[in-house]
């Protein structure tokens, strides 16, 4: 790669591109209600988009589910009235021992999705709940809540990312499952946007997505419907609490902001009127779709704003402080090409963060008590020099587009001392292993932290054991130390001494029913920033 060489984002991707038996998903009954059932009144499963919780706290869980008993129409199936929802938890999955239960409205106007905050419960524990809507009941899922403040448990979690449903099967989600995490962090594109055939797997597509490239709201429920209807992706959600962050395919590929990736409206793009409406369906159908607290709901104003970065205390063990690097980044500098260094990567006024997301990092990271400082967030950290010699040219989409902002957090993980400092990366489709240095150009600048970034789930189909790209990144970028190509997830370890990462990953998206391995694991020990191998 050459310093004039121009390389899109979806080339670059391309190149670099244990359960028991009560986890498994009962069969759904199916009763003689009407009360969920389409406008003809057929007797339909109001639940077939299954159930999720998410965003666990020490005494507190959030649990989901969204009624849709024909989930390809635009509005579910549903009628366009308030359904009553009847939710139960349990301290057992035959639900003899109810802790919690209650009822609440999935109302029309927010998709028929029901978010329940449930209160009151033991830290570190787990639960089982299901929701009810009169003789109907849903699948049971199994959540567990965070540990106390001051304890120091041991903390099993896993994290993927991009799942585009036209490029395999989602095996590597019932994988996940079955290696039964405390917790699940989904770094973004959960959904891709394209109509049928907007994006292509190199190994070919085996599915197709539902209707034309989606823009408003119905289009938006009914993709994220599509998905969910996936069996291994229920099964994920009703085995273990997910914290979710998006990227940029919830609402539209590579789009920064306010901004669309392609502006011209000669040619049939959004105009920035039609796409702040399309975003505000976006943020509205996210919410809908995902586990989040009521309070969370996008609020809409002009621009529409969604309250997603948060932070999550497990103990004395970890603080999980889970980025949004889509809302408030400024425009991709250079034209959002790879390996082509324009000068406006150096910009000292764009940003990835925001300062107010930024501020609010550097507070808790200096602020928290906890052993691990672990950032779950979207986007390549790590330098991405693809130029060879002299110069530096990195990915525009990632933070290499925005130095400014990795230069003021890594400066300061550096200036404040922060220890055991760990990145959690999806987007790229692949499997990677970086040192985290405030001057990646110099080898001799001290180790800070860790990079693990993880693989897709099915973004880019069958893969390959290597990147076609990585033997010529790595001689220009030391720091990237493993690279591999499959389809997976990875699945993390930690206690007060160590952070494990396996690296779980599964041959073949393009078939059903792949077997997961462990490609390569590595250990972070507590006081040393180096990742070693396991």
């Amino acid at each position: 790669m050459t310093h004039d060489t121009t390389l899109g984002r979806r080339s670059f991707l391309a190149g670099v591109g244990a359960a028991t038996g009560a986890l498994v998903l009962p069969t759904v009954l199916t009763a003689t209600s009407t009360a969920a059932a389409a406008p003809t009144g057929a007797v339909v499963d109001p639940f077939t988009l299954g159930v999720a919780s998410g965003d666990p706290l020490p005494q507190k869980v959030v649990i989901w589910t969204r009624l849709a008993p024909r989930p390809l129409q635009l509005d579910g199936g549903m009628p366009n009235r308030p359904v009553t929802v009847r939710w139960e938890v349990a301290k057992d999955e035959g639900f003899r021992n109810v802790v919690a239960r209650g009822a609440q409205e999935a109302l029309p106007r927010f998709g028929h999705s029901v978010h329940v905050d449930v209160g009151g419960l033991r830290p570190h524990t787990y639960y089982w709940y299901r929701f009810r809507v009169r003789d109907q009941i849903s699948p049971v899922g199994r959540t567990r809540t965070a540990p106390a403040i001051l304890s120091s448990p041991t903390v099993t979690l896993a994290f993927a990312s991009c799942s585009q449903y036209e490029h395999g099967y989602f095996t590597a989600y019932r994988r996940l499952a079955e290696d039964n995490p405390d917790i699940v962090f989904h770094l973004g594109d959960y959904i891709y946007e394209y109509g049928p055939g907007g994006f292509d797997s190199p190994t070919g597509n085996v599915r197709s997505h539902e209707g034309p490239e989606i823009r408003s709201l119905g289009d938006y429920r009914r993709r994220y419907a599509q998905y969910r209807t996936d069996p291994d992706l229920q099964l994920a959600h009703a085995t273990a609490p997910f914290v979710v962050t998006w990227d940029d395919h919830e609402i539209d590929n590579n789009h920064a902001g306010n901004i669309p990736e392609d502006r011209d409206p000669a040619e049939g793009n959004d105009t920035p009127e039609n796409f702040a409406l399309r975003r505000a369906a976006a943020y509205q159908a996210y919410w809908e779709n995902m586990p989040f607290r009521p309070k969370r709901r996008p609020r809409f104003r002009r621009p529409t704003e969604f309250d997603l970065y948060r932070r999550f205390e497990y103990g004395r063990t970890a603080s999980f402080h889970v980025l949004d690097e889509r809302q408030y980044r400024t425009d991709q500098p250079c034209n959002d090409e790879f390996a082509n260094a324009c000068g406006e990567e150096n910009d000292p006024d764009a940003t990835i963060l925001g300062d107010e997301q930024a501020t609010w990092l550097e507070d808790g990271l200096v602020g928290s008590q906890a052993a691990w400082q672990v950032v779950p967030q979207q986007i390549f950290m790590s330098n991405l020099d693809g130029q060879p010699g002299e110069g530096n040219a990195g990915y525009t989409d990632g933070w290499d587009g925005y130095r400014a902002s990795r230069q003021r957090l890594l400066g300061f993980v550096r200036d404040q001392r922060v220890e055991n400092f760990v990145v959690l990366t999806g987007d790229v489709h692949s499997n990677w292993l970086s040192d985290l240095r405030f001057d990646f150009e110099d080898e001799t600048s001290p180790v800070l932290g860790t990079e693990f970034v993880g693989t897709s789930i099915t973004s880019g189909g069958d893969g390959s054991d290597q990147s076609s790209f990585f033997p010529f990144l790595q001689p220009e970028n030391p720091h990237l130390r493993y690279n591999n190509n499959r389809r997976g997830y990875v699945r993390c370890t930690v206690d007060a001494n160590e952070f494990r990462a396996d690296y779980r990953v599964v041959d073949v998206v393009s078939q059903p029913g792949a077997q997961v391995r462990t490609d390569k694991s590595f250990v972070v020990e507590s006081g040393n920033p180096v990742a070693n191998d396991a």
